[in-house]
């Protein structure tokens, strides 16, 4: 299946690579790469948009994920490294390399686990704090500009487009929701 024709001023850089694919490979159903292409682009620009807006502020997406991930959830901002490769979906090596940036740069703090002698908690920092409040207004700030093209309603459409397509695979994937 090929795209619907558009004019020049409706087409996007897909509908031009759907155009290219159509004619070298009629016989393949290209109709899901109208929808995974435009993904995966819009995740591309998203990605050199929120790393352009992250690094005058001195941390990196990657960094920026670990402390937005110890803010939401709440006082007082802190998880043990463990649960925080596992909710950003990293190995343990990955996770320390992550950590040893921030608390070089003193956003984190690492602490002995009251509950556990031989574990660490990683806590926010009050630096990290006022860095993931100006981080998260740039970040949020960037994803509005992104979706301003829609209105509220059609954000509000595609988010909830977006949600059954990711339920049908969420619980299956690692780090998703558990039944």
């Amino acid at each position: 299946m090929t795209s619907s024709p558009l004019s020049a001023d409706t087409s996007d850089f897909v509908d031009h690579i759907l155009t290219q694919w159509g004619a070298a490979r009629p016989d393949l159903p290209i109709g899901p790469m109208a929808v995974f292409s435009r993904l995966f682009r819009l995740q591309a620009v998203a990605s050199r948009d929120i790393d352009r807006c992250l690094r005058p502020l001195g941390v990196n997406p990657g960094e920026f994920d670990v402390i937005a991930t110890l803010t939401r959830h709440g006082p007082p901002h802190a998880l043990s490294p463990q649960r925080l490769a596992e909710s950003l979906l990293l190995s343990s090596g990955a996770m320390t390399n992550r950590l040893d940036r921030l608390e070089q740069a003193g956003l984190v703090a690492r602490q002995p686990n009251p509950d556990d002698r031989r574990g660490i908690i990683v806590t926010l920092t009050d630096q990290g704090q006022q860095t993931a409040d100006a981080v998260l207004r740039a970040y949020l700030g960037i994803l509005d500009q992104m979706l301003a093209p829609l209105t509220p309603d059609r954000r509000q459409i595609l988010a909830d487009l977006l949600r059954e397509l990711l339920l049908a695979h969420d619980r299956q994937a690692p780090g998703g929701i558990k039944p």
